[in-house]
């Protein structure tokens, strides 16, 4: 039900022009701990005024990536005021990573920093690690789907439309519904990142984290009607991934994949995954403002459990049509029918 929804949903894009994504810089974000700070205004300064020792430090960790453009852009001192353990500093190390999804360069980094961090601070360095909340490497994307293409069935385009709109509102106003309006974004983007062979726990963290940045949960997509009374969709979440380390090159369904859709920089992978899931999103608004999610689901499951029950060859679309019409999807009921029908 997914592949066939973010399919359909992208074809109905095409009609308005297809999707237009961009990607912000490769810039990912590593987090160094500072605790037992003796004088934390003091080691703030301090830091500060040592900031390209630093970032030159960082540097040399990763020379490669260095050749190709990346390496430390910048680092930023914070102070967390309030914690069960009291106040405590957090540097954190900006780095480009290029077309590497970056946890293991950063934290190289983080660890080669440490030693020097100590020492100008007085503090004790305790986690090294980077942040999944990677909301400088954000992916963005949108589309306009055009009024005529809306409508079908009993449905005119106005109220598909709108029904879409009141859908996402819910979602935009309530995180109950907003944390299953986000897994549906999800169900499309978790996919392609699963296919390339990136962290899709990773993607996910950062994505329900970023979705909650205004202190309260919501909708990580917009959808309202333009002046012409089109559908217009957008949807901008933290996105990384990388086509070069780890299995993305190692692992042959994942460069199969990369190969598959033509890409030449992590930047493009980006942009692929958050169109997916925003036809993705648009596949089960569109859904459940119209004739229901459970249409869909019940006519999948409804084969599931014809195959289960024994059913070959034409028998299994016919049970299911059977099923679905009786309202009684279950093996027992599948199993009978069956009985009767080879009788």
């Amino acid at each position: 039900s997914v592949v066939a929804a973010a399919s359909f949903m992208a074809k109905l894009a095409r009609a308005g022009g297809g999707f237009s994504a961009q990607a912000s810089a490769p810039e990912m974000i590593g987090q160094l701990q500072l605790l037992n700070l003796p004088d934390i205004a003091a080691a703030k300064a301090a830091l500060e005024s040592h900031r390209e020792e630093l970032l030159a430090l960082a540097g040399t960790v990763d020379p490669v990536l260095s050749r190709f453009g990346g390496g430390p852009r910048d680092i930023e001192i914070r102070e967390i005021s309030e914690s069960p353990i009291g106040p405590f500093l957090v540097l954190h190390l900006i780095y480009d990573v290029r077309d590497a999804m970056g946890a293991n360069a950063i934290n190289t980094a983080l660890e080669q920093l440490a030693p020097r961090v100590a020492k100008i601070s007085g503090g004790r360095p305790h986690l090294r690690i980077l942040s999944n909340l990677a909301d400088r490497r954000l992916a963005s994307t949108r589309c306009t789907i055009p009024l005529e293409v809306l409508g079908f069935g009993d449905y005119t385009a106005e109220m598909v439309r709108d029904g879409i709109i009141e859908a996402w509102a819910f979602a935009a106003a309530d995180p109950y519904r907003a944390a299953t309006h986000n897994k549906g974004i999800m169900n499309g983007v978790d996919a392609v990142v699963l296919a390339t062979g990136n962290d899709w726990r990773a993607v996910e963290a950062g994505a329900h984290a970023y979705a909650a940045r205004s202190g309260r949960y919501t909708s990580l997509s917009n959808w309202a009607k333009d002046e012409q009374g089109n559908l217009t969709g957008f949807l901008e979440m933290p996105m990384a991934v990388g086509i070069i380390g780890g299995a993305t090159r190692s692992h042959p369904a994942a460069k199969t994949a990369l190969k598959l859709m033509n890409l030449s920089s992590a930047s493009e992978l980006a942009q692929v995954i958050v169109s997916v899931g925003l036809a993705q999103n648009l596949g089960a608004l569109r859904a459940l403002a119209t004739e229901g999610i459970q249409r869909g689901h019940m006519s999948l499951h409804a084969r599931q459990v014809a195959l289960s029950a024994g059913a070959t060859g034409d028998e299994v679309e016919k049970l299911a049509k059977q099923l679905v019409e009786e309202n009684m999807i279950r093996s027992d009921r599948a199993a009978q029918i069956l009985r009767e029908w080879r009788k």
